[in-house]
């Protein structure tokens, strides 16, 4: 009797098809390879794909930077961040091999010969090729200011016409509606929207990404996501630390620009967007624009703003040598969106998001409303949360039967806690993920040029009022280093519809004694 093969339950056939992968002749290109984000992110990713088999056949690797450097200088700089807690001596031996496939070269950002030098380096690596056609993925790690002579040089310079190219560029996309557009048009210049993969780090996170399925593959979730069921929303980004010296940088674009304005409100789209014709990349991010345009732009009477200030041993954000001692830039917001359409009309939306608070969470709670009285008296609300970060988690607050002879409702949990429940499952980092996508040719998550255009539009109005382009700026709350944001928030949110239990103690177990 043949032996029959079982079918993989829950595949999802509309996610399978996507662009051309890049499976050989690949060479990948990191712009700014001696700058803190390719050293702690980019290279520690493509070091993981690599590690598990994830990178193409013969792929090398090109680190690209102004600084001067030797070969041994520069693994040295972009292996330190790689993890082997341990001393694996496999992890060891990855890791050499990973240095083996990887070489440097040093030019500047604007001027041609530096990316002729390059082109002649590329060149040299693919004559070992076996077959003509090569594949080039050009990561930019760089501050905006040089995004578009970048890519403009190496377009003239170093694009490959024998094959396939693709270039990854990372946020800040401008820091209004009008750079943005600047920013879009300089660069569509050279490149071909497909071509061009806009980076936003939280689309490649596992609750993020996870969204679409709890979203669209359940009947229970679906059936009570809508503004008949739900009283509000918050999607909250915590940070136990300040700025740590790293204040000139921050008081140039704020916590807004720095998280609300991108990683938060992508959450919000795909928390609330409409479900996609298919799981394809177009009718994803079709969908995600769909509702951002919903959004009007955020008047000022939605916004709560705060400013950290010493405490508890800590300085406060004024105290930063790199921070301007007349600063007024927030390090705290709260903002409240409003969805003009069928689905979500009147649901407060609450961004909100702060540095140096009392703990480091990233998480969305869906807040339902109340249930009706009569046969129970202060009952607590049913919440969903789902947690992205740490310790990934998707729990459901709901109300039950105190155990034994009393007849009382108590709040309980039903609890998938990620570490707990897949014991054998390495979460992979979100800029792994989003590397894999790019070498795949899937923009599924990724940030398309009309989404930030809408993005921005939202944002805007409130960027130039607290930048004091329409009048004076605004003064931030101060709040105390460690805690959980100035004192107005509670009233804030309240005024929106949020209830706070009474007390959280229940969670994850339940003393019967102490109720």
């Amino acid at each position: 009797m043949a032996s029959m093969t079982r079918a993989r339950s829950g595949t999802i056939p509309s996610m399978e098809t996507s662009g051309h992968e890049f499976r050989d002749n690949t060479l990948i290109v990191v712009f700014g390879a001696s700058g803190d984000l390719a050293k702690k992110k980019t290279y520690p990713a493509l070091f993981g794909l690599y590690r598990n088999g994830y990178l193409p056949k013969d792929v090398h690797i090109v680190g690209y930077a102004r600084t001067k450097m030797d070969q041994e200088d520069y693994h040295k700089r972009t292996t330190s961040y790689i993890k082997n807690p341990n001393n694996d001596p496999e992890v060891a031996a990855k890791i050499e091999e990973f240095k083996k496939l990887s070489s440097y070269v040093s030019g500047g950002y604007d001027d041609s010969p530096s990316f002729q030098n390059l082109a002649r380096h590329m060149e040299a690596i693919e004559k070992n090729y076996q077959s003509r056609g090569v594949n080039r993925l050009f990561y930019l790690a760089l501050p905006p200011s040089v995004f578009v002579p970048v890519s403009k040089y190496v377009k003239e310079c170093c694009y490959a016409t024998n094959g396939c190219n693709r270039i990854i560029v990372e946020k800040p996309f401008g820091k209004d509606l009008e750079s943005c557009r600047v920013l879009l048009s300089s660069l569509k210049e050279s490149w071909e929207e497909d071509e061009t993969y806009r980076i936003d780090h939280y689309l490649g996170k596992e609750m993020v990404k996870n969204l679409l399925v709890l979203r669209f593959a359940n009947v229970a979730m679906g059936a009570a996501w809508d503004k008949h069921s739900i009283s509000n929303v918050q999607i909250s980004f915590k940070e136990p630390f300040g700025t740590e010296g790293r204040g000139g940088y921050f008081d140039e674009f704020g916590i807004i620009r720095d998280i609300l304005q991108n990683h938060l409100l992508q959450v919000l789209s795909i928390l609330t967007m409409e479900r996609p014709v298919s799981f394809a990349s177009e009718d994803i991010r079709d969908e995600k624009v769909k509702v951002l345009r919903a959004i009007p732009p955020i008047k000022r009477e939605d916004v709560l703003l705060g400013q950290y200030v010493g405490a508890n041993g800590k300085p406060g954000y004024l105290d930063d040598d790199t921070v301007p001692k007349d600063s007024v830039c927030p390090t705290f917001a709260a903002t409240t969106l409003w969805i003009h359409n069928e689905r979500w009309e009147g649901v407060p939306f609450i961004l909100k998001a702060g540095k140096a608070l009392n703990e480091a969470k990233v998480e969305i709670r869906m807040q339902f409303k109340d249930v009706t009285q009569g046969i129970f008296k202060d009952i607590s609300r049913n919440e969903l949360v789902i947690r992205i970060q740490p310790s990934e988690a998707v729990y459901l607050k709901l109300n039950a039967k105190t155990p034994g002879f009393a007849f009382r409702a108590i709040p309980t949990e039903m609890d998938l806690t990620y570490k707990k429940r897949f014991t054998d499952t390495k979460i992979p980092e979100a800029y792994e993920a989003l590397i894999l996508d790019a070498i795949k040719g899937d923009h599924s998550n990724f940030v398309r040029d009309d989404e930030l255009d809408v993005a921005w539009k939202i944002f805007t109005p409130i960027l130039h009022w607290i930048d004091g382009k329409e009048g004076p700026r605004p003064k931030p709350s101060p709040y105390p280093y460690g805690s959980r944001g100035p004192k107005e928030l509670d009233n804030f949110i309240g005024k929106l519809g949020y209830k706070r239990a009474a007390k959280e103690e229940y969670w994850p177990t339940t003393n019967l004694s102490n109720l």
